[in-house]
């Protein structure tokens, strides 16, 4: 994985904790109104996975994840960019907003990279 500061780590863990509680949050809500979850549920995972190993590799905590739970786990956060990147060019330059999807397209683009790099793949993200 390319090396990247401590602030861009600190930065990343943040916006993908961020994004894995409003996935949680909109998990709940989704069951409360008995609407389906299936998409919500693989991004919840997806991104819990890629929040475990950047901080697996940053911070040295645990990461047990089998390679067919990280391959999809890439899959969905590798479909997820493409929005964000959306909504990032749809950002007002200087805005809160557009740092914040910054942030998050930034975080995304390590975690696939981080998990891509645990399947032995050449294909990572720059």
């Amino acid at each position: 994985m390319k090396p990247v500061s401590q602030e861009i780590q600190d930065l990343s863990i943040a916006s993908l904790q961020s994004t894995y509680n409003k996935l949680v949050h909109a998990y709940q809500t989704t069951v409360a109104r008995g609407s389906s979850i299936t998409l919500i549920e693989k991004r919840l995972h997806a991104v819990k996975i890629g929040l475990d190993s950047v901080k697996q590799i940053w911070r040295e905590e645990q990461f047990d994840y089998d390679q067919a739970n990280i391959r999809m786990s890439k899959k969905v956060l590798e479909s997820i960019l493409p929005s964000s990147e959306q909504q990032l060019i749809k950002a007002r330059a200087g805005s809160p907003q557009k740092t914040l999807n910054e942030r998050r397209f930034t975080a995304l683009q390590l975690a696939i990279e981080s998990l891509a790099e645990r399947l032995n793949e050449d294909d990572c993200i720059d």
